[in-house]
């Protein structure tokens, strides 16, 4: 169990002046946006949030992306639903957030 890496290892001097090692479970880090990479706002990392809101927004790839790069798939997407631009035009991380916009 104390193989992997979610466990920190903690070097200890016992009171009868031995050595050991302690295992400590690693804290949860905050989401990041897969566009930007930025930390998401409006999520709660305890395992304890109780409800589905305070796990994740409720907005089209909430929890995946930050407002700000949802705004810009948004409007990439109608932009080539519109024919204003090309699908090939667009940056390789956006693309699939795109494409999957479209198809709903």
């Amino acid at each position: 169990m104390y193989r992997s890496r979610s466990y920190r290892r903690l070097a200890r001097v016992t009171p009868s002046g031995r050595k050991t090692i302690h295992y400590k479970r690693k804290k949860n880090s905050f989401p990041h946006c897969a566009i930007c990479g930025d930390e998401l706002n409006g999520i709660s990392i305890s395992k304890s949030a109780k409800g589905k809101s305070l796990k994740t927004t409720s907005r089209k790839f909430g929890g995946v992306l930050c407002s700000s790069c949802n705004a810009e798939v948004i409007k990439l997407a109608s932009r080539i639903e519109n024919g204003e631009m090309k699908l090939h035009s667009i940056g390789i991380k956006q693309k699939q957030y795109v494409l999957q916009m479209i198809a709903h």
